[in-house]
C-alpha cells in the first residue's frame, strides 16, 4: 500500500513495467498499446526484479524468450519496421555479456532510425559487493562499464540511479522513440539494487496515455523556395526513401508524381513505395539499383529526395547524379534533409508533398523526359525477366527470387539483409503490394534475416495474420544466426526461409576478385585453414529445431517446394545451392567507393585500383 491515496509504493522495475503497460497509440483511429511486449533472456542482472515485474503484466506485455540477445534486438527492429515505427518492443538482458550482445542490434536500429527500448542490467549502485559477476573494472573510473558503450548507438541513454528518476526518464525515452526526426533506440541501464528499491510513485504517472506521431508542417518559406527551384526543372526526379512509408505518404508521393509527371526511383529502404507496374516507377537507384533509375539519375537537373538519408549505396558514393544537379531534401530530420548542400524542406513528407504540389501551380515535367524514363524502365524489365528466368545460366539468387516472386501472395512480406541478397532482391524483386519489402541495408547486418523475420511475423500476426513472412538468407548469414528458427517454432510464428547456399561469403569474394585480389578466406573452398571440406546439411539442421524442411536441387524444383511451404502451418525451410561465381546480376550498378591499395606488388590489384580511382571523376563534392 502507498503512503496516500495519491501514490503507490512500487519497486523501480515494477513501476517501469506498469508505466509501459499504460502507454497507448492511436493508429488510424484505433487505440492500441504502443509497446507490443518484449524479448527477454533472464540472468542475475534482470530476473529477480524486472522479471518479477514483468510476470504480473504478461497479458498486457507478452514476453518472448529469445535464444540470443542480438537476435532479440533484430526481431525488435523488424517489429518496429513492420509497424512503420508506430509501435515498438523492449529487449531486456542481464548485466555483462547479455547486454553487450545487444550492441549490434542497437547499432542497426540507430542506423535505420527504428524505435527499440533496451532495459539492461547494470552493476550495483552502492558498489558494496564490487566487483560483481560480469562487471568490467576501469581503474580510474568506477562508473564506466559495458552499458556506456551504448551511448554511441542510442538516441536516448540513461542509467537509473534513483527510483524517482524514471518519472522523467521513461517519458523522455518514449518521446524519442516516437519522434519522426529523432527516432531510434532508447537505452536504460538498471543497476541491480536500484531495480528492487521502492518509491511512492504518483498514481498519475500510471494513468493511460494515448500518443500520436507528430506531423511537423514544413516552413512556408522552405516550401516556396523548393517550388521555385523545382518549377525550373526540365528533367526532375523523385527519390522515394523509407521515410515515405513511415510517414504514411505513399498516396501523397504517388499523387505528386502523377500530378507533375515526375519519374520516381526508390532507395533500398524505399522499395515497395510504388507497385512494380506503376508507369512512373523507374526502378531502384544506386549501387544495387537498376540501369533505368541510374540512367535518369545522371541526367536529372532537380532531384527531390523524400524520406531518405542518402547513404552511399543510394548515391553511388555521390557519383550517381550530375555534379550540377540541385537537390531538395524533404525529411522530418534536419540532419538528413540538409545533406550535400540540399535545399531543405524540414517536415513530415505527407504534409510537405501536398504543400509543395500546391505551390507548384500546375507545373508538369516535359513528356519527353518521362517518356525517356519509361523507355529505360521497359528495357530494365526485359533484363530482369531474362535475369530471373530458370535456365539462364547456373542456379542463381535471381532465379530463386523470380520463382518466389511469381508464386507468393501480394501481402507476403520479404525480409533480407547483408551479403549478396540485398542487391539481388532490390534489383530483381517486382513489388506486388505497398510496404511488403524489408531489405535491411542501413547497417547491412548479417544475421538479421531469420531473427528479423521472426519479429516481422509477430507484427504481421497482429495485423495481417493471413500473409506469410518470407526470409531470403545466404548460408553465411544462416550459420551466423539461425536459432530464431527455434523461436518461431516455439511461438507458432511461421516463417518461410529460403536458404541459398553458395559455399561461403560469396559476394565479398566477388568484391575481392573485382579489386584484383585472389579468392582468400571467403568461400569455404578458398579458406586455407578449412582442411576438412564438409558441407552443411541445412535441411537436417532446420528439422532439428522443429521446422519442416526440404532441399531442392535447382530452381525448377523450387515452385513446388514453395507451394508446400505456403500450405504448411509451421516454419518451413527450403535449401538450394547456387553458383558462387556466375549468375550475379551484372547490370544496374553505379560506382561505389571502396578502399584499394595505393601501393602493391600485385599487377591485377594495381590495375583494379587505377580503374576504381577513375570512377571518382564524377564524385559530387559537398558536405
Amino acid at each position: 500500500m502507498g503512503q496516500s491515496t495519491d501514490t503507490v509504493t512500487l519497486t523501480t522495475a515494477q513501476a517501469i513495467v506498469r508505466y509501459l503497460a499504460a502507454q497507448f497509440i492511436e493508429i488510424d483511429g484505433k487505440k492500441t498499446r504502443v509497446c507490443g511486449g518484449g524479448f527477454g533472456i533472464f540472468g542475475h542482472g534482470n530476473v529477480t526484479c524486472l522479471g518479477e515485474g514483468l510476470y504480473d503484466h504478461q497479458d498486457e506485455l507478452p514476453l518472448y524468450r529469445g535464444q540470443n540477445e542480438q537476435g532479440m534486438g533484430f526481431a525488435a527492429a523488424a517489429y518496429a519496421k513492420t509497424h512503420l515505427r508506430r509501435r515498438f518492443m523492449f529487449c531486456t538482458a542481464s548485466a555483462g555479456p547479455g547486454t553487450s550482445n545487444l550492441l549490434t542490434s542497437a547499432a542497426l536500429a540507430h542506423a535505420n532510425r527504428l524505435p527499440m527500448l533496451l532495459l539492461c542490467g547494470d552493476a550495483f549502485l552502492t558498489r558494496l559487493p564490487d566487483p560483481v559477476l560480469q562487471q568490467l573494472e576501469h581503474y580510474g573510473n568506477p562508473t564506466f562499464g559495458v552499458n556506456d558503450a551504448f551511448k554511441a548507438v542510442s538516441r536516448f541513454w540513461d542509467r537509473i540511479t534513483h527510483p524517482a528518476q524514471i518519472i522523467q526518464s521513461l517519458p523522455a525515452a518514449l518521446n524519442t522513440m516516437l519522434d519522426p526526426a529523432d527516432c531510434g533506440p532508447a537505452f536504460i541501464g538498471l543497476p541491480q539494487d536500484v531495480q528492487g528499491w521502492t518509491y511512492d510513485y504518483p498514481l498519475s504517472f500510471f494513468e493511460p496515455r494515448v500518443h500520436r506521431i507528430r506531423r511537423q508542417k514544413a516552413d512556408a518559406n522552405e516550401i516556396a523556395d523548393a517550388a521555385r527551384l523545382l518549377s525550373t526543372a526540365r528533367q526532375p526526379m523523385l527519390i522515394a526513401g523509407g521515410g515515405v512509408q513511415y510517414s504514411g505518404a505513399v498516396a501523397e508521393l504517388t499523387r505528386f508524381a502523377e500530378a507533375h509527371n515526375i519519374p520516381v526511383v526508390e532507395t533500398i529502404a524505399g522499395r515497395a513505395n510504388l507497385l512494380n507496374d506503376h508507369p512512373l516507377n523507374i526502378g531502384p537507384l544506386g549501387v544495387t539499383g537498376s540501369n533505368s533509375a541510374n540512367a535518369i539519375a545522371e541526367k536529372a537537373d532537380v532531384i527531390v529526395a523524400v524520406g531518405t538519408r542518402l547513404q552511399d549505396f543510394t548515391t553511388g558514393s555521390w557519383t550517381a547524379f550530375s555534379p550540377d544537379a540541385k537537390i531538395i531534401g524533404v525529411n522530418a530530420a534536419r540532419h538528413d534533409a540538409a545533406k550535400h548542400m540540399s535545399m531543405t524542406v524540414v517536415g513530415d513528407a505527407k504534409l510537405a508533398l501536398d504543400d509543395l504540389s500546391g505551390a507548384l501551380d500546375g507545373f508538369s515535367a516535359p513528356s519527353s523526359w518521362s517518356d525517356l524514363a519509361k523507355a529505360e524502365r521497359a528495357k530494365w524489365n526485359t533484363y530482369v525477366a531474362e535475369n530471373t528466368r530458370i535456365g539462364n545460366g547456373p542456379a542463381s539468387y535471381a532465379q530463386a527470387i523470380g520463382v518466389i516472386n511469381d508464386n507468393c501472395s501480394p501481402r507476403d512480406r520479404i525480409v533480407a539483409a547483408a551479403g549478396g541478397l540485398p542487391a539481388e532482391v532490390t534489383a530483381n524483386w517486382k513489388t506486388l503490394d505497398i510496404g511488403t519489402v524489408d531489405v535491411e541495408f542501413g547497417f547491412s547486418c548479417m544475421g538479421y534475416e531469420i531473427a528479423g523475420g521472426w519479429g516481422a511475423r509477430i507484427a504481421q500476426s497482429e495485423d495481417e495474420p493471413d500473409s506469410d513472412t518470407i526470409v531470403f538468407t545466404g548460408d553465411g548469414s544462416y550459420l551466423l544466426m539461425n536459432s530464431d528458427i527455434y523461436s518461431s517454432v516455439l511461438t507458432d510464428k511461421k516463417l518461410i526461409i529460403m536458404v541459398l547456399d553458395n559455399g561461403g561469403f560469396a559476394v565479398i569474394n566477388k568484391l575481392q576478385n573485382n579489386t584484383g585480389n585472389e579468392s582468400f578466406n571467403n568461400l569455404i573452398s578458398d579458406t586455407p585453414t578449412a582442411t576438412n571440406q564438409v558441407g552443411v546439411d541445412f535441411e537436417a539442421h532446420a528439422k532439428s529445431m522443429g521446422a519442416l524442411a526440404e532441399t531442392v536441387s535447382n530452381p525448377a524444383e523450387l515452385a513446388a517446394a514453395f507451394a508446400r511451404a505456403k500450405a504448411a502451418d509451421q516454419t518451413y525451410v527450403i535449401s538450394m545451392k547456387v553458383d558462387a561465381y556466375d549468375g550475379w546480376t551484372t547490370e544496374g550498378h553505379t560506382w561505389w567507393e571502396v578502399g584499394t591499395p595505393h601501393v602493391t606488388q600485385n599487377a591485377s590489384v594495381r590495375e583494379a585500383h587505377i580503374e576504381t580511382e577513375a570512377g571518382r571523376s564524377r564524385q559530387r563534392k559537398g558536405v
